[in-house]
């Protein structure tokens, strides 16, 4: 008794054709904006408060790191 594997593709399969290049350009665009995405959500979540002090310290009157940083 033998078992015979059989192992299917995901996905749409191309048999015998070749990757366009339209297909490997928006791939590669697709990949690009979602690593450009990804980099800039990690910016702004670790960016953002130190740009608000930053323009509070550069404001008239200017204020103190203290007095910025206090809830008063």
């Amino acid at each position: 008794m033998s078992s015979k594997v059989v192992l299917k593709a995901k996905g749409k399969s191309t048999k015998g054709s070749k990757p366009s290049d339209d297909n490997s350009t928006s791939k590669l665009l697709k990949e690009w904006s979602t690593w450009t995405i990804k980099k800039a959500k990690v910016i702004t979540h670790y960016g953002f408060i130190p740009l608000i002090i930053i323009i509070g310290m550069n404001s008239d009157p200017k204020p103190s790191i203290s007095q910025l940083l206090s809830p008063v």
